[in-house]
C-alpha cells in the first residue's frame, strides 16, 4: 500500500511539473509573438505571476525589469502598479528587506492613486508578513490588521488565510494568547473550506500549543490528535513529534496511565528514528511521570539522558524543565545540597532566557494598534500627480547676512547656557549619587546588624529551651526515677541482709516488678521526650502490620494486667499503616500502660483498628475511671500534667505528650473521648500510603 501511495505521489509530481512547464512555455511564446505593447505588458504580468507561484524568482525578476520599462514608456499606470507590487514580493522572497519595503511603499501609493482598496490591502498584508518574520510583531500586526478588513469584505480566502496566520503568529510572540487563539481558529475555518491539509495541520498544532500554555490541556490534546488524524503521509515522523506532547498534556492533570501510553510510544518511535527533539520531549515527560509515581531511580536515569540531549541540541526550555524536575527529585530524596544546586542552575538559565527575550516588542492587544491611522494614510488624493507624491517642499533658511549673524549669536548664547546648565546638573547628579551610595551603605550595615541580632535571639531562645529540657529532666530523675530506684534498692538490701523471709519476699515481688516496670517506662519516655525536645527525632516510615505491634506490646503488660485483675479484649485486624514502626510501638506501649494505670480490678481494655477514608484508625479503650472535662484539655498540652493511677501509680506527664509528637511526625492525628467513671478511648489515625 505504501509503494502504491509513493507511486501516485511521484506520478502526481511529474504531471504537475509537466503542466507547469507547458503553462510557462505557452506564456513565453505568446509574449514573444505579441505585437501590441499593452497586450505584451499584460502577458508579461501573467508570466511573472506564474513564475512567482512556481518560485522561479530570478527568472521572474528579469521579466519584471523589462515590463517596468515598457509600462513607464506607455504610461500604463495599472501595469506600473502591478509590476511594482510583484517586484517587492520577489525581493521579500529573496530576503532583500530594504528593497522589498521600498517596493511595497511605492506600490501602495500607486494603488491609492488608482483607488484600488484591494491592492492596498494586499500590500499591507505583505508588509505585515515581512515585519512579523523579522520580529517586528507590533508593527507587523498593525499592517496585517489593516489588511483583513478589506480582505474579509471581499471574502478572499487565500489572502485571508495568510493574513490570519500572520496575525496569530504575531500575537503568540507578544504573549497575547487569547487573540492568537481567535485568529488561529479563523484561519483553521478557512483552511478547512479550502481543504488545505498542510495548513490545517500547522494551525491545529499551533492551537494545541496555545491551549497548553493556557493550561486548557484537554483542548490541547484534541488539537494534537486532530493533527494526527489529518496528516497520514508523515507516518512515524509525525507521531514521534506529537505523541510525547500528548503524553505531557495528560501528565498535567495526573492522567498517568494515558500519559504513560503516549510517552512510551513516542520514546520507541523517536529511538527508532533517532529524532533528538522528540526523544528529549519523551524522556523529560517520562522522568516527570516516574517521579510522581515514586519510581525515583528510573526517573533519575531518564532525566539524565534527557539532559545530555538538551545540552547537545541547546534546547534551553527542556533543560529548564530538567533542572526543575531534578530539584524536586533530590528534595524528595532529602539530598538538599544537590537540590540547591539544581535550583541555582534553574534560575540562572531562566534569567538567561528572559534576557534573550527582553529586546522583543512588549505584549499588545488589538486596542493598542492604531489601524485607522494606517488606513487614513492610504487614502491619498488622486488629484495629486505621481511627482507630488514623491517630492517634498524645500525651505529656505535665510535671505540676508544680518539674519544669519543674528541666528549665529543666538545659537552660541544657547550653547553657553546649555553648558552652564549641564555642569550644574552634573554636580547635582554626582552629589545625589554620593548621598544614595552612603545611604545604601548605612542600610546594608543596619540590615547586617538586624540579622545578627535575630541570630543571637534565636540562639538564646534555643539555649533557653535546651536549659528548660535539662531542668525538667533532672527534676524527674531526682524525684520520680529516684523514688522507683530507691524502692528497688531497698528491697535488694533487705533481701541481702536476710531481713525478709522467703514468703515475705514472694509477697513483695509484684510491687518490686511494678517499680521496675515504672522505672523502665520512665527511662524509655525520658529518652524519647528529650530527643523530641532537642529536635533530633526523624521518622523512617515503612509499611508494617498493626496487629503484629499490638501482639508484641500486649505481652509486655500481660503479667501486670493479671496482677491487677484486668481483662484484655483483642479486636485487632491484620492491616497495614505507613509510618515509623518503632515510633508507633512507643505510642501503643504508652497508651496500653496508661489504660492499665487507670483501670481497677474487673475492668476491661479493648484494642481494635479499622479503615476510614483511606486512613488506618487504631483505638485503645478502657472501662476505667475516665477523665474529667477539665483535664481533657490538658493531657496533650505541655509536659507536666499527670495524675495518680488506681493503685496510686505515679507518672511524669510525658507519655501522652510524646505520643502526640510521634503521631504528628508521621502525618497522623491523636485524640481522646472519655466519660468519668465510664472509661476512655484513645484514637490514633495514620496514613496507609505515602502522603502526597
Amino acid at each position: 500500500m505504501r509503494r502504491i501511495t509513493t507511486f501516485i505521489l511521484y506520478f502526481g509530481v511529474l504531471i504537475s511539473g509537466f503542466s507547469q512547464t507547458k503553462e510557462l512555455d505557452s506564456l513565453s511564446i505568446a509574449l514573444a509573438f505579441e505585437d501590441n505593447d499593452s497586450l505584451k505588458v499584460e502577458t508579461s504580468l501573467k508570466l511573472i505571476e506564474s513564475l512567482f507561484q512556481y518560485k522561479e524568482y530570478n527568472r521572474a525578476l528579469k521579466y519584471v525589469i523589462e515590463s517596468e520599462k515598457l509600462s513607464h514608456t506607455l504610461n500604463y499606470k495599472k501595469a506600473i502598479t502591478d509590476v511594482s507590487y510583484y517586484k517587492a514580493l520577489i525581493y521579500a522572497k529573496k530576503g532583500d528587506y530594504i528593497n522589498a519595503i521600498s517596493g511595497y511603499n511605492k506600490s501602495k501609493q500607486l494603488f491609492a492613486a488608482l483607488h484600488d482598496t484591494l491592492g492596498i490591502a494586499k500590500v499591507n498584508n505583505s508588509i505585515g508578513l515581512i515585519e512579523i518574520e523579522r520580529g517586528n510583531y507590533a508593527k507587523g500586526l498593525k499592517y496585517s490588521l489593516a489588511a483583513i478588513q478589506e480582505l474579509e469584505r471581499l471574502s478572499l480566502k487565500d489572502e485571508l488565510s495568510t493574513a490570519y496566520c500572520n496575525i496569530s503568529k504575531a500575537y503568540m510572540s507578544l504573549k497575547a494568547y487569547d487573540e492568537a487563539i481567535e485568529y488561529n481558529l479563523k484561519s483553521l475555518k478557512i483552511q478547512e473550506q479550502l481543504n488545505d491539509v498542510k495548513g490545517i495541520a500547522k494551525t491545529s498544532s499551533q492551537l494545541a500549543s496555545l491551549y497548553s500554555i493556557k493550561k486548557e490541556n484537554r483542548k490541547a490534546i484534541d488539537y494534537y490528535k486532530k493533527v494526527l488524524d489529518i496528516s497520514e503521509i508523515d507516518g512515524d515522523s509525525l507521531r514521534g513529534q506529537i505523541y510525547p506532547k500528548i503524553g505531557r498534556e495528560y501528565l498535567k492533570f495526573n492522567a498517568y496511565d494515558r500519559a504513560s501510553e503516549y510517552l512510551l510510544q513516542g520514546l520507541n518511535i523517536n529511538r527508532k528514528l533517532n529524532n533528538k527533539t522528540g526523544l528529549l520531549l519523551a524522556l523529560n515527560g517520562l522522568g516527570d511521570l516516574n517521579y510522581h509515581q515514586n519510581r525515583l531511580i528510573l526517573a533519575e536515569k531518564q532525566l539524565y539522558e534527557a539532559s545530555l540531549i538538551a545540552k547537545t541540541t541547546d534546547n534551553k526550555e527542556e533543560l529548564l524543565y530538567y533542572y526543575e524536575l531534578m530539584k524536586a527529585l533530590d528534595s524528595t530524596k532529602r539530598r538538599f545540597d544537590r537540590a540547591f544546586i539544581w535550583q541555582r542552575e534553574y534560575y540562572k538559565l531562566k534569567e538567561t532566557i528572559e534576557d534573550s527575550l527582553k529586546p522583543a516588542t512588549p505584549k499588545v492587544t488589538t486596542m493598542d494598534l492604531d489601524v485607522n491611522s494606517l488606513l487614513d494614510n492610504d487614502n491619498i488624493s488622486t488629484s495629486q500627480s505621481d511627482e507630488s507624491i514623491i517630492s517634498s517642499d524645500t525651505v529656505s533658511l535665510s535671505d540676508t547676512d544680518d539674519s544669519y549673524k543674528k541666528y549665529k549669536l543666538i545659537f552660541y548664547g544657547l550653547l553657553a547656557a546649555l553648558a552652564v546648565v549641564s555642569t550644574f546638573l552634573i554636580l547635582i547628579y554626582v552629589k545625589r549619587n554620593n548621598s544614595i551610595k552612603y545611604t545604601q551603605e548605612l542600610e546594608e550595615k543596619n540590615l547586617k546588624i538586624e540579622m545578627q541580632n535575630e541570630a543571637f535571639l534565636e540562639q538564646t531562645q534555643h539555649l533557653e529551651n535546651v536549659n528548660n529540657v535539662k531542668d525538667k529532666l533532672f527534676s524527674i530523675i531526682s524525684h520520680d526515677l529516684k523514688d522507683s530506684l530507691s524502692s528497688i534498692n531497698g528491697f535488694i538490701d533487705l533481701l541481702r541482709d536476710g531481713s525478709l523471709s522467703r514468703q515475705e519476699f514472694e509477697n513483695l515481688i509484684p510491687e518490686l516488678s511494678e517499680n521496675a516496670n515504672n522505672a523502665s517506662l520512665l527511662l524509655f519516655n525520658l529518652l524519647n521526650w528529650s530527643k523530641s525536645q532537642m529536635q533530633s527525632l526523624e521518622p523512617k516510615p515503612t509499611l508494617f502490620d498493626i496487629q503484629e505491634v499490638f501482639a508484641d506490646k500486649v505481652k509486655l503488660i500481660e503479667q501486670r494486667m493479671e496482677t491487677k485483675g484486668i481483662e484484655l479484649v483483642d479486636h485487632s485486624l491484620r492491616d497495614f499503616a505507613y509510618a515509623d514502626r518503632s515510633m508507633f510501638e512507643i505510642v501503643v506501649q504508652n497508651l496500653l500502660a496508661n489504660a492499665l494505670k487507670f483501670c481497677k480490678n474487673g475492668d476491661t481494655i479493648t484494642i481494635s483498628n479499622h479503615i476510614s477514608n483511606g486512613n488506618c484508625i487504631v483505638s485503645v479503650a478502657d472501662t476505667g475511671i475516665g477523665i474529667s472535662e477539665e483535664n481533657l484539655g490538658k493531657i496533650f498540652k505541655g509536659n507536666s500534667f499527670t495524675t495518680r493511677g488506681t493503685n496510686n501509680e505515679k507518672g511524669t506527664g510525658l507519655g501522652l505528650s510524646i505520643c502526640k509528637e510521634l503521631v504528628e511526625l508521621n502525618n497522623g492525628k491523636i485524640w481522646v473521648e472519655s466519660t468519668v467513671n465510664v472509661g476512655s478511648t484513645f484514637y490514633v489515625q495514620l496514613p496507609k500510603s505515602r502522603p502526597e
